[in-house]
């Protein structure tokens, strides 16, 4: 509330606009809207008190860096005005993240705490999913955290948020492996499951999932947030306390099933890319798309 209330005054002070938080009938198409005609930040009532600061340190951000975050972009070369613009949404987002979550402090305490994301989200007073993005970005050289991976999707499998500080195990296209628990996250809402899965090449990795609310959206909207390390990170983690990570219990994953090799896989949605079907009269496989061994 004291961050707020400063960046709130902040923009008064510096670039004349005044916030205003109004209800969801009236902002039915956003969450965040610059009203330039009268000076003011409009936000939605649907916003959470931590995306409510989110909101306001996003405009403050790009009032205050807009021409270092222009030439940030122009740097980049991106090939079209969309995708120059989508750039710069995600560095003044970062920028805004990093003013509620500094760098040292955050990093410090997700070590103290072995990564616990609610110690993190009451000291920061941020969200889950804000705390758990945070995680991704703490590759500084001097001071490197747990390299995490993160993946969002809504109950269909579509995803809509995919972040890596090192190596990520899914890929970079289509949905992520049903057999993998982050879909399993919706049957327990805003409960932390855990998983260690295996991939293809053998590489292990610890996860963990939990449900957060669409902004803006309806009641029934949730969405799951994905979150992992290498196995050899795990350790470090309070989730994993517990935990035999010697001789692991581990569930056989893949990436998008049309890129997966992994056979028979009953969880199969769609044939393979890289392999012909195997279908004959004498044998039905437990998957839908069999495949040779």
């Amino acid at each position: 509330l004291g961050l707020e209330a400063a960046a709130r005054a902040r923009l008064k002070s510096r670039h004349d606009l005044n916030v205003r938080t109004l209800p969801v009938e009236v902002m039915v198409e956003w969450t965040r809207r610059l009203d330039l005609h009268r000076r003011r930040l409009l936000l939605s009532e649907a916003l959470s008190p931590a995306s409510r600061v989110f909101a306001i340190l996003y405009q403050l951000v790009l009032a205050e860096y807009g021409p270092d975050l222009d030439g940030l972009v122009e740097t980049a070369r991106s090939p079209d005005d969309t995708a120059r613009r989508l750039l710069k949404v995600s560095l003044t987002n970062s920028l805004a993240a990093a003013v509620l979550m500094p760098y040292g402090p955050f990093q410090a305490l997700a070590e103290e705490t072995a990564y616990d994301l609610a110690r993190l989200q009451q000291r920061f007073g941020v969200s889950f999913e804000q705390a758990a993005h945070r995680l991704t970005t703490l590759s500084r050289p001097t001071a490197r955290g747990v390299p995490f991976f993160l993946m969002r999707v809504d109950q269909a499998g579509n995803v809509s948020k995919r972040y890596a500080a090192d190596a990520f195990p899914f890929s970079r296209f289509g949905g992520a492996c049903p057999r993998w628990r982050l879909h399993s996250a919706f049957r327990t809402p805003g409960q932390v499951i855990t998983q260690i899965v295996e991939t293809p090449d053998g590489g292990r990795w610890f996860t963990l999932a939990r449900t957060v609310a669409r902004q803006g959206g309806a009641g029934d909207s949730d969405l799951a947030i994905g979150l992992g390390c290498e196995l050899r990170h795990a350790h470090r983690l309070i989730y994993a306390r517990g935990l035999d990570l010697d001789q692991p219990e581990t569930t056989m994953i893949g990436p998008a099933c049309r890129l997966c090799p992994r056979h028979p896989c009953a969880e199969r949605a769609a044939p393979p890319v890289h392999a012909e079907l195997q279908i004959d009269d004498w044998s039905k496989s437990v998957s839908p798309w069999p495949i040779a061994p």
